[in-house]
């Protein structure tokens, strides 16, 4: 059969690359089991930035709904998810391409523009599967130091960097939680190296009420744009996302991702969420109440975190945070992850209103345990935007 007479998702088929086939994709999930330890079924579990809610109830009538055509591959369901997202977001349905989540069109993006002479720029601390990606291209990968208000210094990232391939933003951080603003990633799309990309991660966006930067993708800009069901909506197991970009950016983008199936279960969960105009709101609403919630008791208690607007923040454990995160284990709680500039901080993820109480009970108990650690916790702090920050 002539390839013109394939479906688009099978002609895709043909244009995979030896760099496709050749580097796993990593994903949160993935970080975060090297990190844990095995668990019980009823441990708490705060360290994937999962969204503890699910997947919500439109989306699992539409999963019970698919299953006797589970035998089909039903190519259709992922056009009408594109043009239902893309409806939704004024965009040309041209400009969106479905993913399994938002991590393998990143690991794509950086093969497909870094190289050894074109870096691979992010902030650090920052989302690791891109900086693991570089490997693949053998990009340099330059790490910037966040701003005193946790933003990507975005004109120290192109001082870096006069020879980025890649700019990558995720606005919220992973794992800071905090916002770049939207002028910020204007400058640095205006002020970049000629044929450089950026790519703005917004796997978070709908925790909070800060501006996307689709309106940069529509105006014809060099952007890429990540969304993710993973997040808000529930679906971090059944694995949806979106890359956004002028279609010459995505053309590059498939030439690394070869055929890119999407599973009918995740296809029609998340076009049914699409749909759901009280899920984002709501969700939003949940997950800032239980975040403030446990910002009050940590600062009743004197414990000192990085403010967030996303559904994970970092806590500052005073002590090697690895310490804190097998003491946690103990207490049958799962806490994530640290990252190297920042050893005496571990993130935590927004669980439950009941998950968080029982973080609660386990952090204190463990910070007053003297068996536990050879330091004692330290008193009330009065900058908790910034305490013990170690950027280098």
């Amino acid at each position: 059969m002539p390839s013109r007479d394939l479906p688009s998702s099978r002609r895709s088929f043909l244009q995979l690359t030896a760099a496709a086939a050749a580097f796993q994709i990593v994903t949160e999930p993935m970080l975060a089991a090297v990190a844990r330890r095995p668990y019980s079924k009823d441990g708490v579990m705060i360290d994937s930035n999962e969204n503890p809610l699910g997947p919500c109830q439109a989306a699992r009538e539409a999963l019970s709904a698919i299953i006797p055509q589970g035998g089909r591959y039903l190519d259709n369901l992922t056009d009408e998810l594109i043009h239902t997202f893309a409806q939704q977001e004024g965009l040309n349905p041209d400009y969106v391409h479905a993913f399994p989540g938002s991590s393998p069109p990143l690991r794509f993006a950086v093969i497909a523009f870094t190289s050894p002479q074109k870096s691979y720029v992010t902030a650090d601390p920052g989302y690791e599967v891109g900086m693991m990606a570089a490997s693949a291209s053998q990009a340099r990968v330059v790490k910037v130091p966040l701003t005193k208000t946790y933003a990507h210094d975005v004109k120290a990232m192109l001082a870096a960097a006069p020879d980025a391939g890649l700019f990558y933003i995720c606005s919220p951080n992973n794992p800071t939680g905090t916002l770049t603003p939207h002028s910020d990633i204007e400058y640095l799309v205006e002020n970049k190296p000629k044929d450089s990309v950026v790519m703005v991660d917004e796997a978070y966006i709908h925790f909070c009420d800060a501006p996307s930067v689709l309106d940069l993708v529509k105006a014809g800009k060099d952007v890429v744009v990540l969304r993710t069901f993973s997040k808000t909506y529930g679906m971090a197991g059944l694995r949806c996302g979106f890359a956004i970009a002028r279609p010459d950016l995505m053309g590059k983008i498939m030439d690394r991702a070869g055929w890119n199936f999407m599973p009918i279960t995740a296809l029609v969960a998340a076009s049914a969420s699409l749909k759901d105009p009280r899920l984002v709101p709501e969700r939003r609403r949940i997950n800032a109440s239980i975040r403030q919630e446990t910002f009050q008791w940590l600062d009743r208690n004197g414990y000192s975190y990085i403010a967030s607007e996303s559904n994970c923040f970092l806590l500052d454990t005073r002590r090697p945070g690895k310490q804190v995160i097998d003491a946690m284990a103990k207490q049958n709680v799962f806490i994530g992850r640290i990252w190297p500039v920042l050893p005496n901080h571990v993130r935590i993820t927004v669980g439950t209103h009941d998950e968080m109480q029982q973080f609660q009970d386990a952090f204190q108990k463990v910070m007053r345990s003297t068996n536990a650690f050879s330091l004692q916790p330290a008193g009330p702090s009065r900058n908790r935007r910034r305490d013990s920050v170690l950027l280098t």
